[in-house]
């Protein structure tokens, strides 16, 4: 009975210690993520704060995002992320760095054979040539450009109301409004349902505007409110003072120099609470040219 109880003994022995070496032993990896999703939070807050007008910071965050991208050698990550620098640096008018950026995105795209992102890329480039102050490209060939290449975006919303929003401003140039706000529509119906509610306040502001070149005053002025009331519920204050600027150009255009100048007034606050006094001062201007 000794020899048998021993027996069992070392059996049991030497099962704990093979599921101690096998608890103890090194696991296999699963894929390391840390650098993509550092990247990832970066180019958020870069767009957030483009998004806000917060352009040098927005610059600050896009940086480090691509930064982060290249450490990890991630093709997709680095066109993304080179995608909204171009932006950034773009509304800062740094025109000719944006085309690089835009450009660079584009070669990475092609190279992993990414054809959703070469698409997306290409949009990029077209609308800096039809919004860039160094001359605008024909508005038609651009719309065409950005129309071919939306049925190549599959997996994106984002990139997809992106898309719209270019052809809406193609369409306006050409000085057909009606297609530009319907374009714009496609692009709202994306933001309001995903809730990126900044971007469907840019959209509404976008449709004033177009509504205002048409001479649709009170379709504009629903428009601007409908934008007013996404950016205070997302304390968008550069949206915000942009709305207002909006609301006194259009009452100036429609003769009532009175909400014109309350309108005017209204943004030029915000704009110096912003600290944007240059900004505020081209504001108040506008009331006597």
């Amino acid at each position: 009975m000794k020899i048998k109880i021993i027996v069992v003994n070392i059996f049991v022995l030497f099962f704990l210690l093979f599921i101690f070496s096998c608890s103890s032993r090194p696991k296999p990896l699963n894929e390391i993520t840390d650098l993509r999703r550092r990247a990832e939070s970066q180019l958020e807050l870069a767009n957030k704060q483009a998004d806000r007008g917060e352009l040098e910071n927005a610059l600050t965050f896009a940086n480090e995002a691509k930064r982060l991208a290249v450490s990890a050698d991630d093709p997709a990550l680095r066109v993304r992320t080179g995608l909204s620098r171009g932006n950034v640096l773009f509304s800062l008018g740094r025109v000719d760095e944006a085309e690089v950026e835009w450009n660079e995105a584009l070669a990475e795209a092609e190279r992993a054979g990414n054809s959703e992102l070469t698409a997306v890329s290409r949009i990029h480039i077209a609308r800096g040539k039809l919004l860039s102050p160094g001359g605008k490209a024909s508005a038609q060939s651009v719309r065409d450009e950005t129309n071919r290449n939306l049925s190549q975006i599959k997996s994106s919303r984002h990139y997809t109301a992106f898309a719209w929003t270019v052809i809406g401003l193609a369409e306006k140039e050409l000085g057909r409004y009606a297609a530009a706000e319907a374009a714009l529509r496609r692009s709202l119906d994306i933001h309001e349902k995903d809730r990126f509610f900044e971007l469907a306040a840019y959209d509404w502001f976008l449709i004033a505007s177009f509504r205002s070149l048409s001479g649709n005053s009170g379709g504009a002025r629903q428009a601007l409110e409908s934008a007013l009331t996404l950016d205070r519920r997302m304390e968008n204050s550069w949206g915000l003072a942009n709305d207002w600027r909006a609301f006194g150009d259009i009452e100036k255009k429609a003769g009532n120099s009175e909400a014109a100048r309350a309108a005017y007034t209204r943004a030029a606050g915000i704009f110096r609470a912003l600290m944007q006094d240059e900004i505020a001062e081209e504001t108040l201007q506008r009331m006597g040219n």
